[in-house]
């Protein structure tokens, strides 16, 4: 069965495969379909062979950020087809079905990711199909940064001096004024991909949160340069303020591109040169993603294999107990807690937090880092293929560019020093909003008269340290220690 490209046009229709990249404006591959006489097919297939499955509270971002794409093809005349299973298989079906003359996407550097584009393109070809990838995820590839023998730069700052001797990526392409679609071309139901939780519905604390799309990515960018980011490099680490973008669950599912960003950024610092050295530290975050992500191509093993195989030998402890603890907030360090709990309510926690919570599970309790990874690629609305991983090697020491072991955060004193008053404690631990400031982060310490007054009882309303921080660090050390002699 041959479908008909367009009732204004006989040109063989191209098919666009959105992929991670759910946006119009500087979208590559959609902007040179759009660019011809050709119908464009615009395509996305949940395919949970091609790349990790995703976890519980990216699949809902997913449903709503694909939920906002087809609303905004629909408004310049095109539509979302939707598809379930091997991407492979669906898109050389549908090649053949409609007559295609191309198949375009967006380049993907997770390996699973490569293959399956690998694998399309030579069966496109045996078709007499064209097809064309596009680079559209990254600010440089990784081919245009790589050390002396021609692998991957490994150390962040060497790496981010290249990215930067490189000059600004090119400029972000404009989103499509009008798109014509085939008619006749069957697409699934949204809800039919059962993306989002129903019996029983988690998601309120998200949809509380968050606005996904990318009308919603770029306002937040707008907002964020045009107010948040005066002060960014000072304030950043703080947890009681709102010093952040909030950027990455857009950028995760590429609802904005890290080139929309960096030009936007780079424009707001011409414009107002006071803030140069705030938004300079705002890019060497995009650069991290970036790095993560090169990191990723070099070693697509990332979720799974130490970058530094000494740690093959370090002795992990297994303990359900304390790890459901350190999930449900329940260790009896404030900072920890609440960052645990704001994860679980909105699928994002403060990336000090992150450093924080991580460090805890690793070093306090011993428990393996991939244990960490995998609860987060489940509960954070921007879980990255590239950046959870290797930031979770990053606190635990076993991969690239990682902080030494012994680097073991006390969570008094980080939560005294980036929440100084405990409002951010407060607003997601209320069991304990009656202690004083000089208490909130170490209650065990409050009097017996101390508590009663914060109607607070240890053990029962709040738990007790699940460790000694002392006790802990020594015993990490010490494992640490015996890893390195064996």
């Amino acid at each position: 069965m041959t479908i008909s490209s367009s009732p204004q046009s006989s040109e063989p229709p191209i098919i666009v495969w959105f992929r991670d990249d759910l946006r119009l404006s500087d979208h590559p591959a959609l902007h040179a379909a759009a660019r011809t006489d050709a119908s464009v097919i615009c395509l996305y297939i949940l395919d949970e062979r091609e790349a990790r499955p995703l976890g519980g509270a990216a699949r809902w971002w997913l449903a709503n950020s694909v939920r906002s794409m087809q609303a905004a093809l629909e408004a310049i005349g095109g539509r979302l087809v939707l598809r379930r299973g091997s991407s492979l298989k669906i898109i050389v079906e549908l090649a053949q079905q409609t007559g295609a003359r191309a198949v375009y996407w967006n380049d993907a550097v997770e390996a699973r990711q490569q293959r399956t584009a690998q694998n399309l393109a030579a069966n496109l070809k045996m078709l007499g199909v064209d097809c064309r990838a596009f680079p559209g995820d990254l600010l440089a590839p990784p081919s245009a940064i790589r050390n002396d023998e021609g692998g991957g730069i490994k150390v962040f700052t060497p790496f981010w001096r290249r990215l930067m001797a490189l000059g600004d990526p090119n400029k972000p392409l404009p989103a499509p004024k009008s798109l014509r679609s085939p008619a006749g071309i069957f697409s699934e139901n949204l809800d039919e991909l059962a993306l989002e939780p129903t019996q029983p519905d988690w998601a309120s604390g998200l949809r509380e949160t968050w606005l996904p799309g990318e009308a919603s990515a770029s306002a937040r960018l707008r907002c964020f340069l045009g107010q948040g980011v005066e002060s960014y490099r000072d304030n950043r680490d703080r947890l009681d303020l709102d010093a952040t973008s909030h950027l990455s669950p857009h950028l995760r599912f590429g609802e904005i591109s890290p080139r929309q960003i960096w030009h936007a950024a780079r424009f707001a610092a011409a414009d107002r040169p006071g803030l140069s050295n705030d938004i300079e530290k705002f890019l060497t975050e995009l650069g991290w993603r970036e790095f993560c992500r090169h990191l990723l191509f070099d070693n697509p093993d990332l979720e799974t294999r130490n970058l530094r195989a000494n740690f093959d030998e370090f002795l992990w402890r297994e303990s359900r107990g304390d790890l459901r603890r350190w999930q449900r907030g329940r260790t009896g360090y404030p900072v920890v807690d609440a960052g645990m709990r704001e994860l679980w309510r909105t699928g994002f926690m403060h990336n000090r937090v992150r450093m924080i919570v991580a460090s805890f599970l690793v070093k306090h309790l011993l428990i393996d880092w991939r244990q960490g990874e995998r609860w987060f690629w489940d509960t954070l609305v921007d879980a990255d293929i590239g950046s959870n991983p290797a930031n979770w090697q990053w606190v635990a020491g076993s991969g690239a560019d990682a902080a030494p072991y012994f680097r073991i955060f006390n969570p008094v004193l980080q939560g005294e020093r980036f929440d100084p008053d405990g409002a951010y404690v407060r607003r997601w631990l209320p069991e304990l909003a009656g202690l004083p400031s000089s208490l909130i982060h170490r209650p065990w310490t409050a009097t017996p008269s101390q508590l009663e007054h914060a109607k607070l009882k240890l053990g029962t309303s709040y738990p007790e340290p699940i460790v000694e921080h002392t006790a802990a660090r020594e015993r990490a050390l010490a494992a640490y220690a015996k890893m390195r002699g064996s």
